[in-house]
């Protein structure tokens, strides 16, 4: 792997000769005119300043078009100029890193790579092939890298405008998720599961097939929106102007249908995965795998950021989504390195598992003892009710549906071209809470549930009594309730500042006009404390 992406490396930064295409994406769609001819309105231009450059690559693209149509250069200075450009994109992807969604992301490793190594514990008795589905993920991140830096080396444009990058980079997602569903749904089901030699074969030759499109698809492809799979199942632009629901034409980087269908397919399956893994408690009679579903829902609630972002055609004005996804991916691999950490704990795992010289591999350790004896234990089948060619079948049918209605059906009305930072909040909290509730309902049935505020004393005023003379909540609370507690804090501070943080942007957003630089920028670091600190006090009065 670090040979292929190093070859994808040297490839991207020594092609100069595409830097640029001169198609100009539109960000807004055209409202067409209900007469015999479309009409197209002046094109939205934006603030030309440099973070603008750097988030809409759009902007970029036509400041370029302009500088070389109207000064008489010569073509060494052309290509001097198309080589120097090509590396400025290069470093402002790399800058990348250094903003508030990559530093989330870069953070979110380590955690996920210790929610793998529990994971694995041998007495958690995980399918294999779940097992490989959730280490595969580990491609998909590492395909985004190269893919991106393609996308804007090459075009210009960001990944998420690339479609057919883009689509090929889902792609591995969706067969992580297809892996882990089709793994537990066999252990379910299954005394004997099938061999993992041949799904891992197929999913390792698909990551070989994306990294052979980022080396090659430049040459192949001049315009970076070429659609993925080249668009199969799309309607015509002219058929789709004649659709009587049709009041907008489509931008330039709007998904395509199979890129659609990559990611509602990932959805879909993240979603049916979590209800598997749910089952999968009953099947080893450990109740904390599920807490694994829920260590799950931030992630879900990832995966719904990034689709409405793209139901919005990526603007820059919603940038915050990127953020959010990003901060849910680090909350998300937190919750799944201690719901697995829980589960390995459960089946016999201790810190001498660290240590080989502890022996508790050997036969004869007691530790080691206890492991394998959890390892064999035979799991509770139920009843197949469902085959998995019905079960894709379904998927299948779900996601056709939702890609066509989804990229046609916008088309009728005029949220999705004018950025709405509230109903796109209400999107990526609504769906996941939605997803939440029914797992809440469903542990109610079972009579598992049990709220967790009824083990916390009551929350009061600093220096009053609580309820009924209740106590105050102190650290030392806290600390009385061991790890849990000490987690149950830390999760609660995430989960607040990942709030707190979208909605101080937004909020100094609509009051400046442009999205906070809290890397870089003093006063707008400033003006975000002093609202979450604002924030947190009113929190704290109710």
């Amino acid at each position: 792997l670090a040979v292929a992406t190093t070859l994808l490396l040297v490839t991207t930064t020594t092609t100069t000769t595409q830097a640029f295409v001169t198609t100009t994406p539109s960000v807004v769609g055209r409202r067409i005119a209900k007469t015999t001819t479309a009409t197209t309105p002046p094109q939205h231009q934006p603030t030309l300043n440099k973070m603008n450059m750097m988030m809409d690559p759009s902007i970029l693209s036509d400041v370029m078009t302009t500088n070389m149509a109207t000064a008489p250069i010569t073509d060494a200075v052309l290509a001097s100029s198309a080589s120097a450009s090509s590396t400025n994109l290069l470093l402002s992807f790399t800058d990348q890193g250094q903003n508030l969604a990559g530093i989330f992301f870069q953070a979110s490793l380590l955690p996920y790579l210790l929610f793998l190594y529990f994971l694995s514990f041998r007495a958690n008795q995980i399918p294999a092939l779940g097992n490989f589905g959730f280490q595969f993920v580990l491609l998909f991140v590492i395909s985004t890298i190269p893919s991106g830096i393609v996308s804007k080396a090459v075009y210009g444009y960001s990944l998420a405008d690339t479609d057919f990058l883009h689509g090929s980079a889902e792609l591995l997602l969706t067969v992580a998720n297809i892996l882990i569903v089709l793994g537990f749904k066999e252990a379910l089901t299954k005394e004997e599961p099938a061999p993992i030699g041949k799904p891992r074969t197929i999913a390792f030759g698909l990551f070989g097939a994306f990294a052979a499109l980022c080396a090659t698809g430049p040459k192949l492809f001049s315009n970076g929106h070429t659609p993925f799979l080249l668009g199969v199942g799309n309607f015509p632009s002219d058929a789709v102007t004649r659709f009587p629901w049709v009041n907008h034409l489509e931008p330039a980087n709007a998904l395509s249908i199979p890129t659609w269908a990559i990611h509602f397919s990932s959805v879909f399956e993240y979603v049916f995965a979590m209800g598997l893994i749910w089952e999968f408690a009953r099947a080893t009679g450990n109740p904390r795998w599920k807490g694994l579903t829920w260590g799950m829902l931030p992630l879900h609630a990832s995966g719904i950021c990034a689709c409405t972002y793209h139901f919005f055609y990526n603007p820059p004005a919603l940038q915050f989504l990127v953020t959010s996804q990003a901060g849910l991916t680090l909350l998300g691999n937190i919750t799944l390195m201690i719901a697995a950490f829980r589960i390995a704990v459960s089946n016999g795992w201790t810190v001498q598992e660290l240590v080989p010289s502890f022996g508790t591999n050997e036969e004869t350790s007691p530790y080691g003892l206890v492991a394998d004896g959890l390892s064999n234990k035979p799991l509770v089948l139920k009843q197949e009710t469902e085959t998995t060619t019905d079960l894709a079948l379904s998927l299948a049918a779900a996601t056709i549906f939702t890609s066509y209605l989804v990229k046609y059906g916008e088309l009728a009305i005029d949220l999705p071209f004018t950025p709405n930072p509230p109903v796109a909040l209400a999107m990526i909290i609504g769906i996941p809470a939605a997803t939440g509730y029914y797992f809440y309902q469903k542990s109610q049935d079972e009579g598992e549930w049990k709220n967790p505020m009824e083990y916390l004393p009551k929350l009061s005023l600093p220096g009053q009594a609580g309820e009924e003379g209740a106590p105050t909540l102190s650290m030392a609370d806290i600390k009385k309730y061991g790890v849990a507690g000490t987690v149950a804090y830390v999760l609660t501070e995430l989960a607040f500042w990942l709030v707190a943080f979208p909605v101080a942007a937004v909020a100094l957003y609509k009051s400046t006009g442009h999205w906070p630089d809290v890397m870089n920028d003093t006063t707008d670091r400033a003006a975000v404390l002093a609202f979450i600190f604002a924030g947190a006090n009113i929190a704290r009065a109710f």
